[in-house]
């Protein structure tokens, strides 16, 4: 299961968009009598899970960034205020 194989708007939508759509395929899912119908629908609920969980891996390591360079102009900052 590749991720090119869904739609390109799954790329290029945040993580709460995508995390309603899982939702709605899961609501969609569960009311379903037919499994075989079902078999397509979970098929791209576990494309769209491979995709929210590389947008938030991204996510993750961007926070982790923002927060080592914040930390760094703190430490940076108070280097200088002792020197003085």
């Amino acid at each position: 299961m590749k991720d090119k194989d869904l739609p390109n708007d799954y790329e290029s939508s945040s993580l709460d968009e995508l995390t309603l759509e899982a939702n709605k395929l899961i609501e969609d899912l569960e009311s379903q009598k037919d499994l075989q119908n079902s078999i397509e629908k979970y098929q791209n609920l576990l494309k769209l899970n491979n995709i929210i969980e590389k947008k938030f891996k991204k996510r993750v390591i961007d926070i982790n960034t923002i927060t080592k360079e914040n930390i760094s102009k703190i430490t940076l900052k108070s280097n200088a205020k002792k020197t003085k």
